[in-house]
């Protein structure tokens, strides 16, 4: 109505000067609640963190996973000033903490680098997945690439997959397999179509719960993570018998793909992003994000991944999210390949 005052006033000769300092003062009073927001956000980038950070682990305390997170926390609490706290949630192959990190607030003070391969088959394992990886997060880079293992007990007769192959074949579908993680289902259910052997899936809330098992005989194979196979080996207690990915892994080179052991078609690449709440402000992410850089770009960082089995892999936020995209689409082919059922 006020608009129309204005147009009536000046369709009869009124100031029309006075109506164009009426309307540059709202310009100018847009322009400053703008500017306000900016400087409150630049602040607050600033400042931050002004308190503990948490960063949420999907899996148990003392696992692969675990090693990673408390190694990354450690070193971005130095460059942060204030505590880095890692919270472990597991449960639901990491559903419980991708859940609680999507929820959290938008302001940096919760985040995980669980992510990258876990998001990639939310979409196919799960019939209501706890977030959208593709609307639910503001990715900041990624963290690492990896391989999954393989692994029998060191006591074993079994020394190569073909032995494996054959011993299951000869238990007429009462093998048994250990896994704690849908990655390791994944490996494990593509190794059975691929070679044309059945075993029943032991699901463990932890890896290391396995390994009585594996020990007894009570399970024939374990799908594990790098730190776990490595760690296992080292100590002599477990032999791995082939990596997941399609090339051999630089930590474990004397390991063949399972291609080179006899299976071919399996090329599992498992990788990790960084992430946060979807609307975070752009300066944190960019604070955060050059923290973790600075840190997964050191020489000390890159001799400790190698000791765990994995490659440190650094992308830009945008090269994350189209990263994603493609992994997606790789996960339908191995769900559909390993007949995975969702949940």
């Amino acid at each position: 109505m006020g608009e129309d005052r204005d147009e009536a006033w000046i369709g009869a000769g009124g100031d029309r000067a006075c109506v164009a300092h009426r309307m540059d003062r709202r310009v100018l009073l847009s322009g400053l609640a703008a500017a306000g927001a900016l400087v409150s956000t630049g602040l607050r980038a600033e400042t931050f963190p002004t308190h503990e950070i948490k960063f949420i682990c999907g899996f148990a305390a003392g696992g692969g996973a675990d090693i990673v997170f408390r190694y990354l926390a450690q070193r971005v609490e130095k460059l942060a000033g204030k505590p880095v706290i890692v919270e472990n949630k597991p449960g639901a192959g990491g559903h419980i903490a991708t859940a609680m990190v999507a929820n959290s607030k938008p302001n940096g003070y919760t985040i995980s680098s669980g992510g990258g391969t876990g998001f990639a088959y939310l979409p196919f394992l799960y019939k209501t997945p706890a977030a959208d990886p593709l609307k639910d997060f503001d990715y900041l880079g990624t963290v690492l690439k990896q391989s999954w293992y393989l692994v029998v007990d060191e006591k074993s007769p079994i020394r190569s997959i073909s032995e494996l192959t054959q011993h299951l074949k000869e238990k007429n579908g009462k093998g048994l397999y250990g896994t704690s993680t849908n990655i390791g289902t994944a490996f494990a259910e593509m190794y059975k179509v691929k070679a044309g052997v059945e075993a029943e899936q032991v699901t463990y809330k932890s890896i290391a719960d396995a390994f009585g098992d594996l020990s007894s005989g009570k399970i024939d194979f374990l799908m594990v993570d790098p730190p776990f196979a490595i760690g296992g080996m080292q100590s002599g207690r477990m032999r791995a018998l082939a990596v997941s990915t399609g090339r051999r892994i630089a930590a474990t080179p004397d390991i063949p793909t399972m291609e080179e052991a006899g299976v071919p078609g399996i090329d599992l690449t498992v990788w990790w992003s960084l992430h946060v709440a979807a609307g975070t402000p752009l300066p944190i992410r960019e604070q955060l994000a050059k923290w973790f850089n600075e840190v997964l770009s050191s020489e000390e960082t890159r001799v400790f991944f190698a000791k765990i089995g994995s490659d440190v892999f650094l992308s830009t936020p945008e090269e994350t999210r189209a990263y994603l995209v493609k992994d997606i689409e790789n996960w339908r082919e191995y769900v559909r390949v390993a007949k995975l059922p969702q949940t």
